[in-house]
């Protein structure tokens, strides 16, 4: 006989995301686009939690909104939370001490396993939608070395300004290409890369195109977030 538990409201879906209130287009590689995923996940918004005001204002003042919809996603019955803004990395600490459930706050995350991975005399570098506002605790959160190289996108003519901005249109060609000039001279500036970390999670459905240009792995916040995934549901084999 076979006997199902039950205990929750929501089953299926292991990972449960924290977004930001924003309104900008996510196209298909997008965090925030459900056909992205490989698996079933469950979203939450996390009302007043702009882009700029994650990014460039710091996150002052969310912690108490993002451990409230956290614990309402808990409380849901997802088995593991992420969310969908890399500079989120600074509340980490705090979100995995106020749930029971694991807690992957950024694709920053992601560094010091990387680089472990990487030919001796390579590194990894990280390309953010705003240096200027990627601080020394964003990347102390998220465990990244001291040192390793940041460069943005914000010289950029489209990424930057729609997503910040919050705009309603997004000329994808555009977005590409800031992105691709933004992944050279990274290269430039640090010709020992061995592997390119994004830390927006709106650059994910640019990753193939930066890896092929540049020739070098890119990870992302989809390839952190399959990983999460893996062990909060361990896939099954015959």
């Amino acid at each position: 006989m076979t006997v199902a538990r039950g205990g929750k409201s929501i089953y299926g879906a292991s990972v449960g995301v924290l977004m930001l209130d924003a309104r900008f287009p996510r196209i298909v590689g997008d965090m925030g686009n459900a056909l992205t995923w490989p698996f079933p996940v469950h979203y939450r918004i996390v009302r007043g939690a702009t882009p700029e005001r994650a990014v460039a204002g710091g996150a002052d003042g969310l912690l108490a909104p993002f451990i409230a919809a956290a614990r309402q996603l808990q409380s849901d019955g997802v088995d593991g939370i992420t969310t969908n803004c890399g500079f989120l990395s600074l509340y980490q600490d705090e979100l995995r001490g106020a749930l029971d459930i694991p807690v992957a706050t950024s694709s920053l995350m992601q560094v010091p396993a990387i680089a472990a991975t990487l030919p001796r005399g390579r590194h990894v570098s990280i390309l953010t939608i705003s240096a200027a506002s990627l601080t020394p605790a964003h990347l102390e959160a998220a465990g990244v070395p001291p040192g390793t190289p940041v460069v943005g996108t914000e010289q950029g003519e489209e990424f930057t300004r729609v997503i910040l901005g919050d705009e309603p249109l997004l000329d994808v060609a555009k977005a590409r290409a800031d992105m691709l000039v933004a992944g050279r001279s990274l290269m430039a500036q640090h010709p020992a890369t061995g592997a390119i970390l994004l830390e927006c999670t709106n650059m994910v459905p640019y990753a193939a195109d930066l890896a092929e240009d540049l020739g070098v792995p890119v990870f992302s916040i989809y390839s952190f977030i399959v990983w999460f995934q893996a062990g909060l549901r361990p896939r099954r084999f015959p």
